[in-house]
């Protein structure tokens, strides 16, 4: 069994990090020791393992800087056209390592940091994550930027700068508890807060329709102050900007207490403004209509499109008049990408500094706001759907209400001048959704609103009333709106940082140009059957298992089997995710296991780790399932190696860095027709897993790329859980015919795993039995069945480890490169560039 590479070994392979020059080995101790002085004001006597991430940070910020702002200074120069990529979430991870690589530093800081004396691993360990996202739809946005600055894209990303982001997860007693994402407490060494660049966003008041024009009045107002990150592309010398607001009050903020002489009491009430930005909803695929949300979703809108503005109307470098004053050419100088529903307000906004503020003629701000606009849509689930009172908008932003009613009129009576007595489809058709409780039905409003929408996966748009029928109606209306941008991730992170080993066999065999072309990994296709990069591969595996079992047992002291297959399913807790398949499964094992101890199995380690949204009861008691089986399986004696269950605490972007380079199968297991994409899916296949999984979401293009006889897939397609919905899903039937399901069932429902508690698990076996709107038995038989192949095909390596091949070398697909270049050209119209801006050290032109 190959051991784990020590630290002197790692240093004296070639690697696609580059090879350190001894200049820039000096030159990184010389910046290092002078921000550990002068920036931190430490010495090496009283200095913490924090102090030295910090000086190293700074010091590889350094290098950022010059081309930071020369990246800035090239565009304001060329003025071209400008991308927004408008989210509430960046789920961005650790800064750190990701900078080292994508300028090629990676090398120079670990010898500087060898030579004094210091491990490097240990401290990028110490950086907090960046946790400003719940799952795929963050990371997808921090993916894009990535993408967007290694393609020479003049782009910025406009969030919130949470001060709590995704909450910490505990476990206590197998159950889910939220600890507060303090991601600040240390200081943030990567970004730098811009007050001068501070905005008003306007809440309340009333609209006041006057002869020069509607005035929105009497508001509350709340600054937004910006915060930027750089992000570098990939050797490139670009860093683009991601500008996070932050709420803060104003000086006479509740200035009526301050005249009552209430001095104290004003002050302490300014938390209320600045509550804004105080935590991120930790809710995924789930909509919960609270008014800080609805808050939160016009301050980050408002900032951005004044900051926009202010942009495309001052065009030359530092200069901060205006010399752009016709909107003409605005949609030839903007886009503005909508990631989901939650920047919908963007659409009213424009139309209201147009109207309102610039005084730009109705129908002109709207053909103008329509080219401008663009949007993403990422689910497919109902209960996602961002349907707003109309009552907290008439309280909240009058203005904007007034401009959505006029606008739905307008779309309603195009809609009625087309079909004419279809009354039922101006109804499904209308952005106010008529009831006991009026909404604004936020999907509508960002169709009828943009001039592109798109899915994030092929089947989302290709028929469109199965996979989206929410949108059927729009797509008939304008079929040419709608497109499908297929996911992707970026190769850096998930390939070159977090697997390093396996993306240095790949460049030995077809050179480095994989790193920003991705498709370039089908040239791996020529190697399939050449041993010594099949036992390279195999090689690299391992290494990545037994560097995660040593992590496993240091942070959970759990001791796992290295030599066991490593079965992955990390992912938000959600019903439509069928954890619950997962679980039977291992119930199912364990029974089998315990019926026959003497019989020969393929060793396995169950690993599931993901958070549950802390209001999403059902999400919580799965968790409480997974650690509750865990617990059982884990310590009896007649299963020892053969089979482990284990709960990985507290998923994170950093922590899915550590377990998809180990993993050797990959779950993705939703019933088909649920998930509008995924990409965790993509960074196990990049990554060296086979994927177990149905026709679902992305799995159906993986399936397409490598072959559906290299996946397993399993289980119902799109039409037969339609047809299943047609006849009635009847879970009892399948438990009456299936033993070994039954028998599973009946250990949950009996307290067989929760012995303290036995009726623990009632509302899940409920749920299951009767209301199961997932089908989890359905899918069981042909679950179990292909979980057999698995085994078989585990059993011999050699075959094994040529599938994994194939996978790798048909993943080159899922690129957010390429999701990039698809969104620039037909969205966005711009054309990538492969030419790199000149670096700091060569004077301009």
């Amino acid at each position: 069994m190959a051991a784990p590479l020590s630290d002197g070994d790692r240093r004296k392979q070639i690697s696609v990090r580059g090879i350190a020059g001894l200049g820039d080995v000096a030159e990184v101790r010389k910046s290092f020791n002078r921000h550990l002085h002068f920036t931190l004001v430490k010495d090496r006597n009283v200095a913490t393992p924090r102090d030295y991430y910090f000086a190293l940070a700074h010091t590889v910020r350094d290098h950022l800087v010059g081309r930071w702002i020369r990246t800035q200074q090239h565009y304001y120069e060329r003025d071209p056209k400008r991308i927004y990529y408008l989210s509430l979430e960046f789920y961005m991870g650790r800064t750190l390592q990701n900078t080292m690589v994508n300028l090629g530093l990676q090398n120079a800081c670990d010898e500087a940091i060898y030579q004094l004396g210091l491990d490097l691993e240990e401290l990028e360990e110490i950086e907090e994550d960046a946790g400003l996202g719940n799952g795929g739809l963050g990371r997808l946005a921090a993916c894009f930027l990535d993408s967007m600055a290694t393609l020479g894209l003049a782009a910025y990303g406009y969030g919130i700068r949470y001060e709590f982001g995704i909450f910490n997860q505990k476990i206590v007693d197998g159950w889910q508890v939220e600890e507060a994402d303090d991601w600040l407490r240390y200081g943030n060494p990567w970004e730098k807060a811009r007050p001068e660049y501070m905005l008003p966003v306007h809440f309340y008041g009333r609209v006041e329709h006057t002869p020069e024009g509607v005035k929105w009045i009497d508001t509350q107002v709340v600054l937004a102050m910006p915060y930027d990150t750089p992000v570098p592309g990939y050797k490139n010398n670009t860093v683009n900007t991601m500008r996070l607001w932050s709420a803060k009050a104003p000086n006479d903020f509740n200035l009526q207490e301050f005249n009552m002489g209430d001095y104290i009491e004003a002050v302490l009430d300014r938390n209320l403004a600045e509550n804004i930005s105080r935590v991120l909803y930790p809710n995924d695929n789930f909509f919960e209509g609270k008014e800080l949300r609805l808050k939160q979703e016009y301050f980050v809108v408002a900032a951005t499109l004044q900051d926009i503005i202010r942009r495309f109307k001052s065009s030359k470098f530092g200069c901060r008049d205006p010399v752009r004053t016709c909107f003409e050419t605005f949609p030839d100088k903007v886009a503005i990408q909508l990631n989901d529903t939650h920047p919908a307000l963007s659409i009213p906004e424009l139309m209201r500094i147009l109207v309102d503020v610039e005084k730009v003629d109705w129908d002109k701000a709207w053909e103008i706001t329509k080219r401008t606009c663009a949007y993403t849509n990422h689910t497919v689930l109902p209960e996602a759907l961002e349907r707003w009172p109309v009552s907290m908008f008439e309280k909240l932003l009058p203005r904007h209400l007034e401009i959505i009613y006029a606008l739905n009129q307008m779309h309603l009576d195009r809609v009625a001048a087309l079909y004419p007595g279809d009354v039922d489809r101006l109804r499904r058709m209308s952005v106010i959704e008529e009831g006991d409780c009026k909404r604004i039905n936020m999907a509508h409003l960002c169709v009828i609103g943009s001039h592109a929408v798109n899915g994030r996966a092929h089947c989302c748009y290709r028929e469109i009333d199965r996979a989206c029928p929410e949108f059927k109606d729009f797509y008939e209306l304008d079929p040419e709106k709608f497109q499908n941008k297929t996911n992707g991730i970026t190769p850096r992170r998930w390939l070159l940082l977090c697997n390093p080993g396996l993306a240095d066999i790949i460049a030995e065999k077809i050179g480095e140009g994989f790193i920003t072309d991705l498709s370039q990994l089908k040239k791996l296709l020529d190697f399939i059957d050449n041993e010594t990069f099949i036992r390279d591969v195999a090689k690299v595996k391992q290494e990545n298992k037994l560097k995660f079992a040593a992590y496993l047992e240091e942070q959970y002291k759990v001791k796992i089997n290295p030599m066991s297959m490593f079965d992955v399913q990390v992912k938000r807790i959600h019903e439509y995710k069928r954890q619950l398949l997962n679980c039977l499964h291992a119930i199912t094992l364990y029974n089998r296991i315990r019926c026959n101890p003497s019989k020969s199995f393929v060793p396995r380690t169950i690993m599931i780790g993901g958070k549950a949204a802390p209001g999403y009861h059902m999400a919580k008691m799965i968790i409480k399932l997974i650690t509750s089986i865990g617990e059982v399986i884990n310590n009896d004696p007649y299963v020892g190696d053969k089979l482990k269950v284990i709960f990985l605490e507290n998923y994170r972007v950093s922590l899915a860095e550590k377990v998809i380079p180990a993993a050797d199968l990959s779950q993705q297991i939703s019933t088909a027709g649920t998930e509008a994409s995924g990409t965790g899916n993509m960074k196990f296949m990049v990554n060296g897993a086979l994927t177990i999984g149905t026709m679902d979401g992305a799995n159906v293009e993986m399936a397409e790329e490598a072959g559906e006889e290299n996946l397993f897939i399993f289980g119902m397609r799109v039409e037969d859980v339609e047809a299943l919905d047609r006849k009635g899903y009847n879970a009892r039937e399948y438990y009456e015919s299936l033993p070994e399901l039954r028998q599973a069932i009946d250990q949950i429902s009996s307290g067989f795993f929760s012995p303290r508690d036995p009726g623990c698990f009632r509302d899940v076996v409920n749920m299951l039995m009767y209301h199961d709107r997932f089908k989890v038995f359905a899918d069981y038989e042909a679950y179990i069945k292909c979980q057999g192949q698995v085994d078989q095909l585990f059993m011999d390596p050699r075959e094994w480890t040529r599938k994994v091949i194939r996978n790798i070398a048909c993943s080159g697909k899922f690129s957010s490169d390429r999701t990039i270049t698809e969104y620039a050209r037909e969205i966005w119209g711009v054309e990538p560039s492969a030419t790199a801006i000149p670096p700091p050290n060569i004077p301009r032109n």
